[in-house]
């Protein structure tokens, strides 16, 4: 058998978006283009929350909390962390990932992952609604799939 996720069918889903405050003008973009996604996609405004976060960070610990209530079919990670001077932009990304990956691991809802890694300013906002596209969206999109995937998996 032949398994795929479907962006179809997703009209009663409750999605909760886990923004970090830091580089609040880029993650706002990313924020816009995922509840666009999710609208698009027959989702309404009352069935989406964002929950903001100080920093990327942070957003593990929040989705994995989330993740646990059981009261979302699905859970959306964003966040911009640009590289600095020191070995900060390291530590944090590295956590980050890890930490919601590992969110999703032990709570069994679908995470995704859109927490943007660039070396400039520039580079975050071309990622977040400019010439390359909207990475808040195209985890939203993703995140759709994985939730139907993870229904026909049973």
């Amino acid at each position: 058998m032949n398994y795929q996720g479907k962006l179809t069918g997703h009209e009663k889903r409750r999605i909760a978006i886990i923004a970090s405050r830091f580089n609040a003008l880029v993650v706002e973009r990313l924020v816009s283009g995922a509840k666009e996604a999710l609208r698009l996609h027959g989702i309404e405004k009352n069935q989406v929350d964002v929950v903001w976060v100080p920093g990327a960070f942070e957003i593990p610990l929040v989705a994995k909390k989330l993740g646990s209530n059981k009261h979302y079919d699905g859970i959306v990670a964003v966040g911009a962390v640009i590289k600095g001077q020191t070995d900060h932009y390291d530590l944090v990304i590295q956590q980050a990932a890890s930490g919601i990956g590992q969110a999703g691991l032990e709570t069994g809802v679908p995470t995704t992952f859109g927490v943007l890694t660039t070396n400039t300013l520039e580079e975050a906002e071309q990622r977040s609604g400019a010439k390359a596209g909207n990475e808040g969206y195209d985890v939203a999109v993703s995140l759709l799939e994985m939730i139907d995937l993870f229904e026909q998996l049973g």
